[in-house]
C-alpha cells in the first residue's frame, strides 16, 4: 500500500485497530479510471469499525489523524482479491478522517458500579457527565431527540450501540418505547452533552424474558433536540 497526504490533519491521535471511524471517501479502479464508490455522492459520511474494512484501507487509515485527507493506492492483494462484482487490480481511495472513537465493544472500566463522583436520583439512577453540553435546554416528555449511544451489561457485554451501526438515532420521546432509566436520564441532559447512566434493573428491563438482566450502563450523547 502506498499513500500520500493531501491535507494535513488537526488531531494527534491515530486510530487504533479496533476503533470506529467516520470518514468521507471516494474510490476509483486503476484499470479503467472508473469511480466505483463515494460517500460524497451520498452526502453522508460513513461510520464503521476499522477492523471490518479492507486490509489496505485499514493500513492507510491507521496512518492518519483526524482532519487529514490522504490518497491511498491499494494493490489487489490488500483490496478485493478477485471478489465477484468488485473492481480487479489496484484501487485508489481518497479518504478524509472525520472522527475516530474507541470501539464500543470495549466496556468502560467503571461498568460494574457507579464511581464515587457519580450523582444519583431518588429513583436509583446514577449518572456522570462525560462531556458538558453546549446547549441550555433539556428535552421535554414530548420532545424528539437525536442521540448516539452504547449500552453494556455489568459484565462488559455490549447490549446495543448506534455507534456500531454508524448512525445517530432519532427518538420521539412521547411515542417510542424506552426503558424508564433512559427517559429519566435523557431529561437531565442538554444538547451536546454526553453522559454515562447506571440504570438499575427496576428502571431497565425488570427481568423481562429475552432482555438483559440486572443493571445496565449506557453512554448517551444528546446530539440535538429536534422539537
Amino acid at each position: 500500500m502506498i499513500s500520500k497526504v493531501v491535507t494535513a490533519g488537526t488531531g494527534a491521535r491515530k486510530p487504533a485497530a479496533n476503533d470506529v471511524v467516520t470518514v468521507h471517501y471516494t474510490a476509483w479502479a486503476v484499470s479503467d479510471g472508473r469511480m466505483f464508490d463515494s460517500s460524497l455522492t451520498r452526502s453522508e459520511p460513513s461510520t464503521f469499525p476499522l477492523d471490518k474494512a479492507l486490509v489496505g484501507w485499514r493500513e492507510c487509515v491507521a496512518l492518519m489523524t483526524v482532519g487529514e485527507k490522504r490518497r491511498c493506492w491499494i494493490p489487489e492483494t490488500l483490496a478485493y482479491k478477485g471478489q465477484a462484482g468488485r473492481p480487479t487490480g489496484m484501487v485508489v481511495f481518497d479518504v478524509e478522517l472525520l472522527d475516530a472513537k474507541t470501539s464500543p465493544a470495549i466496556a468502560p472500566a467503571d461498568v460494574k458500579e457507579p464511581p464515587a463522583d457519580a450523582k444519583k436520583t431518588a429513583t436509583g439512577l446514577a449518572y456522570k457527565v462525560l462531556q458538558p453540553g453546549s446547549g441550555t435546554r433539556s428535552p421535554a416528555a414530548w420532545s424528539t431527540v437525536t442521540v448516539i449511544y452504547t449500552g453494556w451489561t455489568t459484565d462488559g457485554k455490549i447490549v446495543d450501540s448506534s455507534v456500531m451501526r454508524g448512525k445517530p438515532v432519532t427518538i420521539d420521546m412521547s411515542s417510542t418505547p424506552m426503558i424508564a432509566g433512559w427517559v429519566e436520564g435523557i431529561a437531565l441532559m442538554v444538547e451536546g452533552e454526553k453522559t454515562r447512566l447506571w440504570i438499575p434493573e427496576s428502571l431497565a428491563y425488570k427481568g423481562e424474558a429475552g432482555q438483559p438482566k440486572g443493571m445496565l450502563v449506557f453512554d448517551i450523547e444528546l446530539v440535538r433536540i429536534d422539537k
